[in-house]
């Protein structure tokens, strides 16, 4: 039985990763985290069916002990915006040198290890259109992106069975996952779901030959395709007002860039991991969350007001043609 190291397994998509393994009925898999409320809450449920770690990347002991056992690694923890981008440090001490540790160790003991590592697409910047051929784009403060592919070259220049997979913001549960708030409102956004991230990662090992020693766009394509604006508004209207939210808002700069993707079929040929849509995500949102009723209400006139900025520009939009014909008409 092959054996799965997952970092970064409480997170959103480390918890969708950890579910499809297990139905996969394949895999002896190992969950690694830090040691939080969350985490623990999260990871509960599986700690009879999985092995279940506790600590930290930077713990060179312990990756040492984890990487020379497992034949692939899903990489996915890391420091999440805004706070990836309060303090240029903060990125680099943990992101950044955990997963060199983890370089270290897969060198030193197990050179043939499959690493799939999570990267952003935010990395080309204040852009429309992307694929993995644009060059990057980095911005002032943006120290998230530029972790990120500091981190994707050295795994292109250290690891010898790798991919990379891009992926843009992520459709999630603002109370278990990241949710990103540091986007600009009239910015056109393809996005991806928890679930079908998961599933993407998972699917890809059994795809390592097609994918080894190339980077690609993990992106839900058309049906996950809407403004930011749109994905805000229903966001806020079923989760309600929260902390991040207020926090982002107040503090941090809009640097999370949104694109579409020109490539954004090429994974999904191989993979077939999408099953979701922006629908389908509003649905289970809704299902997941219960209560909140003061955040909701909270939440409400800001919903209303990005609603009402929609509808005005669509009411404006619809009537440009008419106005046109008028002008003519009197000339």
């Amino acid at each position: 039985m092959k054996k799965v190291l997952v970092t970064g397994a409480g997170g959103s998509i480390g918890i969708n990763v950890i579910k499809y393994l297990l139905s996969e009925g394949k895999y002896e898999i190992t969950a690694l985290d830090l040691r939080n409320k969350n985490s623990q809450k999260r990871l509960k449920k599986y700690r009879r069916r999985i092995n279940l770690i506790y600590g930290d990347m930077n713990d060179s002991v312990l990756m040492d002990a984890l990487v020379k056992d497992h034949d692939y690694i899903i990489h996915l923890a890391g420091v999440m915006p805004p706070i990836a981008d309060m303090k240029h440090n903060i990125s680099e001490m943990i992101d950044y040198k955990g997963t060199e540790n983890m370089i270290k160790a897969m060198n030193m003991y197990n050179p043939n290890a499959y690493l799939l590592y999570a990267s952003s697409t935010t990395i080309y910047g204040d852009i429309k259109t992307a694929n993995v051929n644009t060059k990057p784009n980095l911005t002032p403060l943006d120290y998230y992106s530029e972790t990120k592919l500091k981190i994707e070259k050295m795994i292109q220049n250290k690891v010898k069975n790798y991919a990379i997979i891009r992926l843009p913001l992520i459709l999630t549960n603002p109370k278990t996952g990241a949710f990103m708030y540091n986007v600009k409102l009239n910015s056109v956004v393809e996005a991806i779901t928890d679930n079908d991230a998961g599933y993407l990662f998972v699917n890809a090992l059994n795809h390592i030959e097609k994918l080894n020693r190339k980077i690609w766009n993990g992106t839900g394509g058309e049906m996950t395709t809407d403004t930011y604006r749109n994905i805000l508004a229903n966001v806020l209207k079923i989760y309600g007002l929260s902390f991040s939210y207020l926090l982002t808002a107040l503090f941090v700069d809009k640097n999370f860039y949104t694109h579409t993707y020109e490539d954004s079929n090429e994974l999904e040929k191989i993979l077939e991991f999408r099953s979701d849509s922006i629908s389908s995500y509003y649905m289970r949102l809704k299902r997941q969350v219960k209560g909140r009723k003061i955040a909701k209400l909270l939440a409400k006139p800001i919903s209303s007001f990005l609603t009402r900025k929609n509808r005005g520009r669509i009411t404006k939009a619809l009537k440009k043609p008419f106005s046109i014909f008028h002008k003519r008409k009197e000339k």
